[in-house]
């Protein structure tokens, strides 16, 4: 194999992306942005709150968090009980003794997954005034930022350091779906939870998580890099598959006739899925359309079409077709 063979193949290789703070701050915006300085229902004033713990805490009240206390229980991964004093869209507002921080509506136990399917007012009111057993999954104290879970509480105490020092990148690991937002897809990897860009989720495109996995759903997914400092676990599911376009020059030549569904269709175009992380873009110029019509008079979202493949860039991971007359 020459010199340039080895290059071009080296840029289908499923290489590990760079997972660095700059990824991390992308793809968790959705949910800092609900993260409130203040609260729009309720106040945190912190006042002694009993805390789950085994031994009777004597802590005293002063009215600050207490960033020590706070560190050694995200460091023991302790479960601790928190009383809801209030909340805001993002989700609730909690205090302990010397404590008090946010639990985002994603991480509560009865709601994670409903964000679009419910008022998030009527869904957190009765919350006021109960307390949750919850873990701290996110302790700043430079940024003040104190973030608490309740899906988190489920796993033993514990059990965070013990699957920390098991996991390892580039490992398969299975997981239980426990979320599903606009940039990706929470995996509970048995006490931990780990984080499915979109990106990661399929070679090809894809519009929203949901079109990929469901809630509840069990999947198998890659370790794409550890933070156990912070803890976040990177993962890929389109990693546990070879990436398609690695063949597709041999498979999808130039000229060759293909059955392929169509997965959207736009103003200037539709895109068609020929093969499972396989899409190309049927463009309007390549439709028999009458004057004005427009592709979504002829198109629709599932419906089967045959295509030829026109051009095709692999690298790029993209393809031209042209929709056959002859459905």
């Amino acid at each position: 194999m020459d010199a340039n063979s080895n290059k071009a193949k080296r840029r289908y290789e499923n290489v590990m992306p760079i997972i660095d703070e700059s990824w991390w701050e992308s793809v968790l915006a959705e949910e800092r942005q609900h993260t409130p300085p203040r609260p729009l229902h309720g106040t945190i004033k912190p006042k002694p709150i009993p805390v789950a713990s085994p031994e009777p805490s004597t802590a005293v009240e002063t009215g600050e968090t207490n960033w020590d206390m706070l560190q050694e229980i995200y460091s023991n991964d302790r479960i601790v009980g928190m009383k809801v004093t209030g909340h805001n869209r993002g989700g609730l507002l909690v205090e302990g003794e010397e404590l008090a921080g946010f639990i985002p509506f994603s991480h509560l136990i009865d709601l994670a997954g409903k964000e679009h399917e419910t008022d998030r007012d009527i869904s957190l009111e009765p919350y006021i005034g109960k307390t949750l057993n919850v873990k701290v999954i996110e302790c700043m104290p430079e940024d003040g930022r104190v973030v608490f879970s309740e899906r988190a509480a489920l796993a033993q105490p514990g059990k965070r350091t013990e699957l920390f020092h098991e996991l390892q990148k580039g490992s398969s690991v299975k997981g239980n779906v426990t979320n599903i937002t606009d940039f990706g897809v929470f995996v509970d990897l048995g006490g931990v939870e780990g984080l499915i860009h979109i990106s990661e989720l399929s070679w090809g495109r894809v519009s929203h998580p949901d079109q990929i996995v469901r809630l509840g759903e069990e999947i198998n997914v890659q370790v794409l890099d550890i933070s156990a400092e912070r803890c976040r676990v990177a993962l890929s599911l389109k990693r546990m598959t070879s990436n398609p376009w690695e063949r597709a020059s041999s498979d999808f030549p130039v000229g060759s006739i293909h059955n392929a569904v169509v997965t959207n269709v736009m103003s200037y175009g539709a895109f068609a899925r020929i093969e499972a992380g396989i899409e190309g873009l049927i463009h309007a110029s390549e439709m028999l359309l009458e004057p004005n019509q427009t592709p979504r008079e002829i198109l629709f979202e599932g419906q089967e079409v045959k295509a030829r493949i026109l051009h095709l860039e692999p690298t790029n991971q993209r393809m031209g077709l042209s929709l056959l007359l002859d459905q």
